[in-house]
């Protein structure tokens, strides 16, 4: 495998927000998307929910095998406010990502960068 450093970032206004008896629905979702982009998982999904208010939401990360998924979703706006990243040294398609999103949180609006950080910081375009 030639190694990569591909780190998709995402940000989106999501109609649906998990609560916090959602773990284990957003603990699956990362494990499909690891699947869905055919990485494989070392450790997690860690998922919990965070009842702070002003900072309430769900948080979840993953080890995978080339790198680290990480999740955060504040539902106390609407729309909620998901924020993604996916970082890895193997290839990906950005596009199997926000299918996945569209699909579980409902998406109102997403942007995203798509960055190349092997030697610096340069932004790919799909």
């Amino acid at each position: 495998m030639t190694q990569k450093h591909n780190h998709l970032i995402v940000r989106a206004d999501i109609g649906w927000c998990p609560k916090e008896e959602d773990l284990n629905k957003i603990s699956d979702w990362i494990r499909a998307l690891i699947k869905k982009i055919d990485m494989k998982l070392l450790a997690g999904p860690y998922t919990t929910y965070v009842n702070e208010k002003g900072n309430k939401g769900m948080t979840s990360v993953a080890i995978i095998e080339t790198s680290h998924i990480a999740l955060h979703i504040w539902d106390e706006s609407n729309p909620g406010l998901m924020q993604l990243d996916v970082y890895s040294c193997a290839d990906f398609l950005p596009n199997d990502v926000f299918n996945q999103v569209n699909l579980m949180f409902k998406t109102i609006k997403m942007e995203y960068k798509f960055l190349d950080r092997e030697k610096e910081l340069v932004e790919v375009n799909l």
